[in-house]
């Protein structure tokens, strides 16, 4: 069956689901990278699972997946810097950005209000993005539970109200 929408047409109808916004890291040969992603989930809770993919135009991804392993930043409503930084083709990223190793040395990213670090567990054909199947290894919330997430809705950043 032919399609009866156009891209445009797929785009407006999809942005309205808000997501959170994230910034995946990973300890490449040649330093830090990172991208930012909106398309991240829970997947398992047995075994632990999550899922994320990258548009396959992404120069970043390549990287990070060669390392075997990555780190979801899960970011606070007051980072949109951040994330536009991130989604940023280029240029160095972390130049402005604190963040320390993780348990698995991924980059942790400052200000971040939770990390999870995954080993690779699978990747899957996405059309024109790759679907990655993330194995949890280690996760935290560094006590920044009153901050609200980066939640991104109809093309533009929002605000979670009480």
């Amino acid at each position: 069956m032919t399609e009866t929408f156009d891209e445009a047409t797929f785009r407006q109808v999809l942005a309205r689901f808000a997501t959170g916004v994230v910034v995946v890291t990973g300890a490449t040969e040649s330093g830090p990278a990172g991208l930012t992603c909106q398309s991240f989930s829970s997947l398992s809770l047995d075994p632990p699972l999550v899922l994320l993919s990258t548009a396959r135009s992404s120069t970043t991804w390549p990287r990070i997946a060669a390392t075997g392993r990555f780190a979801v930043n899960v970011l606070g409503a007051d980072q949109q810097e951040v994330s536009n930084r991130f989604a940023v083709s280029g240029g160095d990223k972390f130049a402005e950005q604190g963040w320390r190793p993780g348990a698995l040395g991924n980059p942790l990213l400052d200000g971040a209000i939770a990390h999870v670090e995954c080993d690779i567990e699978a990747t899957h054909d996405g059309g024109d993005h790759v679907i990655i199947v993330g194995r949890v290894r280690a996760l935290e919330a560094p006590g920044l539970e009153s901050r609200s997430p980066l939640v991104y809705y109809r093309s533009a950043y929002r605000t979670l109200v009480d």
